[in-house]
């Protein structure tokens, strides 16, 4: 199935594994992970991790505690399925979590799929792929009207990746409407607690330079295992034409916080691009 009808519910497929499948429970997880009394910030990205709540929701929910949420977000995540085109943009209908249902903004969807030379639309890509899905449920908890731009993108070097950002800045401009991007992105993959800290300390000194080809330099040079660097090099780039000037890492953490196993770590950020 390349495309998608209107009526297209995309039904969570990590419930009750990434977090918990029953409304309830889910919003009391939510709860615990969030910080009530933050103050919200206007950010125009943020770079959020995706692995399941018990590892990364401590630092997915301090950094949505943050975030002034718009009316309307655009989810980048990256494919781990190898299912459906490369650059894939659900474009219609609506995605379903345990907390409700989410609508695409057809409109916006549209606008940028007609004004992109790479995103296709399609709905296979999305259908198994947990890096958006995990995103949409602390939304949820903080904001009940909003719509989304489900966007997953395969391999992609610096060229694309900056195009994909420059075409969905020029779309956010022409709409004349606040829209959040979110990069959807884990850090360092199965590597020691000292070595994930050391690697991962190199890209996120590059996203908060707002310097995304240095963060793909140091992707390469070091052999960083961040499976989410295209969205985050889109993210960055869209951002930067949309005016951004700085940025700031609010928490960063490894699964060894949940797992007490130093010897193999998967690490996690949450930054804001304002």
């Amino acid at each position: 199935m390349n495309s998608t009808s209107k009526n297209t519910i995309r039904q969570p497929y990590v419930a009750g594994q990434f977090y918990p499948g029953n409304r309830d429970a889910l919003s009391r997880e939510l709860s615990q992970l969030v910080k009530e009394s933050q103050g919200k910030e206007k950010c125009l990205g943020v770079v959020s991790p995706h692995a399941g709540y018990m590892y990364s929701g401590k630092v997915a929910g301090e950094l949505f505690s943050r975030i002034e949420l718009n009316e309307t977000i655009i989810l980048i995540g990256p494919n781990h399925t190898g299912l459906g085109k490369p650059y894939s943009l659900m474009a219609r209908g609506s995605w379903s979590t345990p907390l409700g249902t989410v609508a695409i903004n057809e409109m916006a969807a549209s606008e940028i799929l007609n004004s992109s030379q790479y995103l296709e639309e399609d709905f296979l890509a999305h259908e198994y792929e947990h890096s958006v899905e995990v995103q949409i449920p602390f939304i949820q908890y903080f904001k009940k009207e909003f719509e989304i731009i489900p966007i997953v993108i395969a391999e992609a070097g610096l060229d694309v990746s900056r195009r994909i950002g420059e075409e969905i800045s020029r779309v956010i401009k022409t709409l004349k409407t606040n829209i959040l991007i979110i990069a959807s992105s884990d850090m360092t993959h199965y590597e020691s607690q000292m070595d994930a800290e050391k690697k991962d300390k190199l890209a996120i000194e590059a996203i908060i330079k707002l310097d995304e080809k240095l963060l793909y330099e140091r992707i390469k040079k070091y052999d960083i295992t961040m499976c989410g660097y295209a969205p985050c090099i889109i993210m960055l780039s869209a951002a930067k034409q949309l005016g951004a000037k700085t940025a700031e890492l609010v928490k960063y953490q490894t699964s060894a916080n949940a797992s007490g196993d130093y010897s193999s770590v998967v690490g996690y950020a949450g930054i804001m691009v304002r």
